[in-house]
């Protein structure tokens, strides 16, 4: 279709930090600035900022889990955690949302050598806070893996975050 925007663009294997991330064609400017964060403290493997762009009442949705944790405690527990035990993690893809709040981010990643594939769903809300953080992983085999090793580190504490139905 003549003039129409593509919906992703690739990232380059390395570096994602020093992407041009101004460039994301309908990201809302506050959650752009929080996303360049968030590739910044996930290059780094460093998520001590995290709290500064995650909503206090910021929802995570696991793929070991049906009912959501809720609470940016929780939000930030699990991915300081997670950050550790992936290996070779990488951003491959972005797809951008057409109200601009909302953004996906694929990856791959190892854990324990098995391979993984998955996507971050990430929706901020106006300034730029995260509200809801969703991944989703595949194969079978890869979060079967990363559900053991986050069950070991996490397993007594994530029950107290589980929304109540």
């Amino acid at each position: 279709m003549a003039g129409s925007v593509p919906l992703f663009f690739h990232f380059p294997s390395h570096g994602v930090a020093a992407m041009d991330i101004e460039t994301s064609f309908n990201l809302h400017p506050a959650a752009v600035r929080s996303l360049a964060k968030w590739h910044d403290m996930v290059e780094r493997k460093d998520l001590r900022e995290l709290a500064s762009i995650v909503h206090p009442d910021a929802v995570f949705r696991s793929p070991m889990a049906f009912k959501p944790y809720e609470s940016a405690q929780a939000l930030i527990l699990v991915l300081e955690t997670v950050v550790t035990i992936f290996e070779d993690f990488t951003y491959h893809r972005r797809f951008v949302g057409d109200d601009g709040f909302g953004v996906v981010l694929e990856f791959s990643a190892a854990v324990d050598g098995r391979k993984l594939m998955g996507i971050d769903m990430i929706r901020f809300d106006e300034d730029g806070l995260i509200v809801e953080f969703e991944v989703m992983i595949r194969p079978f085999s890869g979060l079967q893996a990363l559900g053991a090793r986050m069950g070991e580190r996490l397993g007594h504490l994530l029950p107290d975050y589980k929304a109540r139905s």
